[in-house]
């Protein structure tokens, strides 16, 4: 259910708070989110080229402590802190995302803030740790926005939660909910915004139930370009308005796929899109080749172990080496051990993450 088909910035502007708070925290846990239809290029403030979809992931989250006391100052006050250790270089992005949510968060001005997060997956490696990062955060803001005015509804949370998480990464509007979710508006797709993901409004096959993502870790390090910069090569890229008319067909077309259960026709879109990202890439100017020779190694063997079993094993990427193996909740077993036996030793050190789509973030009660 939507609260408003065509809702703007200024529904989320703050509103006179009724209460005040003291010192105290709140923490909020959020997963990561990998895209079956691909965004790729934005413009104005954090706002979409095109529309994508994805599902939401149980295991690879963000768990973020946000500590808040009452001060006096007028500027900005915050550490952040990464399992347990100051990360100043990390501060730099959290300034600009305060200010630019300070229209429609107005007490960030009045708190002190000390924020302490940790991933249970490596950062900075592919697998959308900004994405639950900056949702984990706008949801912690959001539980202190609600306790100044109890009044908000939950639907609005977490509309305002996804609004705030766009402001600090795109895809982290995806992160919220779960477990297929719509970023960018789309004419087929109603209640769909630029503005903050929405939960996929269609019917869903049980074939798509508990869907399985083993991600594979190819390159554990930081990754050779950053995802800002590579949105930012889109602006003059050659095909960039090819691609998105690429995308937001690929998103019609799922529409049916997600309701048959046509598992064949949901490879090809998928696998499409993420070799359809990284040419983006690589005919850019400056051009990058984010894949490693692992990576191919690894879509070789996937496509030929669907070849020779009839698996409905696939793969996406995101704007890194890494791979996702998406299949089935039924093949779970057989995969495992293909990847074990077959893929594994593609991996740094033999990892990967064994991971299910979920239904988005949660509250955490702690001490």
């Amino acid at each position: 259910m939507y609260l408003c088909l065509t809702m703007t910035e200024k529904e989320f502007l703050s509103k006179p708070y009724k209460n005040k708070l003291a010192k105290a925290h709140v923490t909020w846990q959020s997963p990561s989110n990998i895209a079956l239809v691909k965004y790729w290029g934005k413009y104005g403030e954090q706002l979409p080229k095109n529309t994508s979809i994805s599902f939401t992931l149980s295991n690879c989250h963000t768990k973020t402590s946000l500590f808040y006391e009452p001060k006096t100052s007028t500027d900005f006050e915050f550490e952040v802190f990464l399992d347990g250790k100051r990360e100043a270089g990390f501060e730099p992005k959290i300034l600009k995302f305060f200010q630019r949510i300070e229209n429609y968060i107005s007490f960030l001005r009045d708190y002190n803030f000390r924020i302490e997060t940790t991933n249970s997956f490596p950062h900075s490696s592919g697998i959308a740790s900004s994405a639950s990062g900056m949702s984990a955060l706008a949801l912690c803001l959001m539980e202190m926005e609600q306790q100044l005015n109890p009044s908000i509804a939950s639907d609005y949370f977490n509309q305002k939660a996804s609004f705030l998480a766009r402001l600090g990464s795109g895809s982290a509007c995806r992160s919220v909910e779960g477990p297929l979710i719509v970023w960018g508006k789309h004419a087929a797709i109603p209640g769909s915004s630029n503005l903050f993901g929405t939960k996929y409004p269609f019917e869903v096959h049980p074939n798509f139930d508990n869907y399985q993502d083993t991600i594979l870790l190819v390159d554990k390090g930081e990754k050779q370009v950053s995802s800002t910069v590579g949105h930012d090569l889109m602006h003059e890229h050659p095909f960039a308005e090819e691609r998105f008319a690429q995308a937001n067909s690929n998103m019609e077309k799922l529409i049916p796929v997600l309701r048959e259960g046509n598992l064949d026709a949901f490879i090809k879109i998928v696998e499409s899109e993420a070799l359809s990202l990284h040419a983006m890439m690589m005919t850019s100017m400056p051009y990058f080749i984010l894949m490693k020779p692992n990576t191919l190694e690894i879509i070789n063997r996937i496509w030929k172990y669907r070849n020779e079993t009839g698996s409905k094993v696939c793969f996406t990427l995101d704007a890194g080496a890494n791979v996702h193996v998406l299949y089935p909740e039924n093949e779970k077993e057989d995969v495992k051990k293909f990847i074990e036996n077959h893929l594994a030793h593609f991996c740094q050190n033999k990892q990967f993450i064994c991971d299910v789509s979920g239904n988005g973030a949660q509250s955490v009660i702690d001490n």
